[in-house]
């Protein structure tokens, strides 16, 4: 035993490192240097953009996939020490254990060689062994030409419950079982038999009512379990798990036996073959094969998971990063017909500047005063676009805007609305207005959506926002990680202008907190809007580590320092400096001045700390300081013939918006109250593995109906082209 030897803290992070080099195709220069930074606690973002010299320019997206893995295997250690501890403790731990579990790849690996020692409740095996009968298993485990019958008499004792000679065998067959089960070589084996040829059934429980149930499509279901889409799986375990489906992995139970067989079957013409055969039979269907059904549908969560949460990932920062209209007064309504439309007028920071409700739907009379009433607002508050809510009476209240004599230059644009409802009932809606109901919140946000949908979308939960798959059947904790550092790696791409932003979007700044975001909001309402980065330094708790992560995302476009409304980091201010001397003339000169950035020869400034990278970066910021990475905003309209389903027919060609996609196609609102779907297999007029290789969320498209299901309230669209006219899929992002 290794007690007096064993180290039980076994982290090496220079083998993680390697590991992680080797599964991802990056140096372990590049690991090693992202492992460092994130131990000092530096961003994502931060060490994306800002120390791309000791990461080789690695993105978001390659640091986030070091940060996993590497929590990933310490998990893995920290397992391995736990394993380690209770063998030990319980005097099991040999040296060959001892190395086979340090060499231990995988949570699996790893799990599959603490099998055999795993405290557990109290087992047949352990009973039999209790008897006295583990002799007898290993004889028959032996399969010599002995007779078993014989041997097993041996063993009959009444004193210790072993009554015949039958019994006997049973409690060596039990032995025997277990030992198979726990063979890693054998778990391995029969896994890779389920991995390949396992089949994921689905079957309706019996009583369950069979006529219109949301599950019906897997009453009676099968495919390869491993090949089975996400949204598949994750609907049959939403079956499974609201009580109206039961699921199963299966294999060939004799192709597992038969592969069982090969590790312990040595004599055919012993007589103790008959034994150990029953005996791998039974382990495998009283066992194994329960035991690896299980694993299997933890795998297949897993996989799952990891699949809808890359999608609705990837459809929150399109939605993040939609074009936004920019700083313009905005006149916003939440149209309804009963209850009338709320309305109200924001000015160009997104504050309320006045609210009221009109009734265009609800008479001639009512309808003529509601118009007056937008006429004269748009005039008095100098509106230069109408935000309208895509809810209940959207398009009809879009139509009766255009309908009125508003200036020209006044855009009327259809605003996605979802979440709005949700943000108009929350605590930050409710600090901020106070004394304003639900419904003035929710007309606000639609506004200030169109104005900068980043901005406002940060204050809602994604999961709210409606472009998820199965996103509340996947694992909690991971997802919330994957969509806090999707919002945090598209506010900081961005950036954010520190003297007008809401404290809910500074605490996505890289290195920022809500604590320190409402210590900014306060400082620059006590003491007026910050003139420099620096003064950065005076608000409480944000000390030098959080000004180095977060200054360089903070914006000031109307500070004392013109750098400081670019993305350049003050820790390079000096070298800008430096060129400007060079070029005779001040940092303000040198701003938007290209004739004089070209001047600039980048290898005269690289240093120990300072390479190409960042260099290149800095000239990019003095070209266009703080330039925003978003698509210019670029107005929509749906078809005005087209306002319900019942006006769509087959083949009619319309423009739309995509609202989700997922991994069987794209939902696509063509104005009707109800989004249609573009099937993966109608996305081209080629094969689609992905439907994001197509198109993104918020893009504008032109669709082709195909069919319309008005009772079911489905509509198939296609994005493919078809003998008249062409489908084409706009390139605005």
């Amino acid at each position: 035993m290794l007690s007096t030897e064993l180290p039980f803290f076994i982290d090496d992070p220079m083998n993680d490192i390697a590991v992680i080099s080797r599964e991802t195709g990056l140096t372990g220069k590049q690991v090693t240097a992202v492992v460092a930074l994130l131990d000092q606690g530096a961003t994502i973002p931060f060490i994306a953009r800002y120390r791309k010299e000791k990461t080789g320019s690695l993105d978001e997206v390659a640091i986030t996939l070091i940060r996993d893995r590497y929590q990933a295997l310490g998990e893995l250690t920290a397992r391995k020490t736990a394993i380690f501890k209770s063998l030990d403790d319980r005097q099991l731990l040999t040296r060959k254990l001892e190395q086979a579990i340090r060499a231990a790849g995988t949570m699996t690996v790893l799990e599959d060689l603490y099998e055999k020692y795993r405290p557990r409740r109290r087992t047949r095996a352990m009973a039999a062994k209790e008897k006295g009968l583990a002799p007898l298993a290993d004889f028959l485990l032996a399969q010599s030409h002995k007779d078993p019958a014989a041997e097993a008499a041996k063993y009959v004792d009444s004193g210790k419950g072993v009554d015949t000679i039958e019994h006997a065998l049973a409690g060596a067959r039990d032995i025997i079982a277990e030992t198979v089960n726990e063979d890693p070589k054998v778990r391995s084996s029969v896994r890779r038999l389920f991995e390949k040829q396992g089949v994921l059934q689905s079957r309706v429980k019996k009583g369950q009512d069979k006529s219109g149930a949301k599950f019906k499509d897997y009453f009676d279901w099968s495919e390869p379990a491993f090949k089975a889409p996400s949204h598949r799986t994750l609907a049959m375990f939403r079956g499974s798990n609201e009580g109206v489906l039961t699921l199963h992995v299966l294999v060939d139970p004799e192709k597992a036996i038969s592969m069982m067989e090969r590790f312990y079957l040595k004599n055919h013409a012993s007589l103790c073959r008959d034994q150990v055969q029953t005996a791998i039979q039974d382990a495998y269907k009283r066992l194994l094969g329960k035991s690896l059904e299980k694993e299997c549908f933890q795998t297949l969560k897993l996989a799952a998971d990891h699949q809808a949460i890359k999608v609705f990932t990837r459809n929150l920062k399109d939605l993040l990063l939609s074009p936004p209209l920019g700083e313009k007064r905005i006149l916003a309504i939440d149209p309804g017909f009963r209850t009338g439309c709320k309305i109200v007028c924001l000015d160009a920071q997104g504050d309320l500047q006045h609210h009221g409700v009109i009734f265009p739907h609800t008479g001639e009379r009512a309808g003529e005063q509601a118009g007056r009433t937008i006429v004269d607002w748009v005039q008095q508050y100098k509106i230069a676009a109408v935000a309208v809510g895509n809810g209940t009476a959207g398009r009809e209240t879009q139509a009766f805007v255009r309908g009125l004599p508003l200036p020209g230059f006044v855009e009327i644009v259809m605003v996605d609305e979802s979440g709005a409802s949700v943000y108009s009932a929350s605590d930050i809606a409710r600090q901020e207005f106070p004394d304003k109901d639900i419904t003035v919140r929710g007309a606000v946000s639609i506004g200030r959506r169109l104005m900068d949908p980043l901005a406002e979308l940060v204050k809602i939960d994604p999961k709210s926002i409606g472009v998820g798959q199965y996103q509340h059947d996947v694992d909690q904790k991971q997802l919330h990680q994957a969509l806090d550092d999707t919002v945090k790696i598209c506010v900081n791409q961005v950036g954010v202008e520190v003297n007008t932003a809401s404290r809910e979007l500074l605490a996505r700044v890289a290195g920022l907190n809500d604590t320190i975001a409402a210590g900014l909001v306060r400082f620059r309402r006590e003491n007026g809007p910050f003139l420099t980065r620096q003064s950065f330094l005076q608000v409480p708790r944000l000390g030098p580590k959080t000004f180095e992560q977060a200054a360089g995302f903070l914006r000031i476009r109307q500070g004392d320092n013109p750098l400081d409304a670019s993305g350049i980091h003050p820790e390079s201010y000096r070298v800008v400096e430096r060129m400007a001397r060079n070029q005779g003339c001040t940092p303000r000169d040198l701003i938007k001045n290209p004739v004089r950035i070209k001047q600039i020869d980048p290898d005269d400034y690289i240093s120990d700390t300072l390479g190409m990278p960042t260099l290149m970066d800095i000239l990019s910021e003095l070209v266009q300081p703080g330039r925003d990475p978003r698509q210019p905003f670029q107005a929509f309209a749906f078809d005005p013939s087209v306002h319900k389903m019942e006006d769509l027919t087959p083949g009619m060609r319309l423009p739309g918006i995509v609202t989700n996609i997922t991994a069987f196609g794209a939902f696509v609102d063509i104005g009707v109250h109800q989004d249609g779907l573009v099937h993966i297999s109608q996305m081209a007029d080629r094969f689609v593995k992905d439907p994001s290789d197509i198109v993104t969320v918020r893009q504008q498209v032109q669709v082709r109906v195909l069919d319309v299901d008005v009772p079911a309230k489905r509509i198939s669209l296609s994005l493919k082209s078809d003998p008249k006219c062409r489908g084409t899929v706009s390139k605005n992002r």
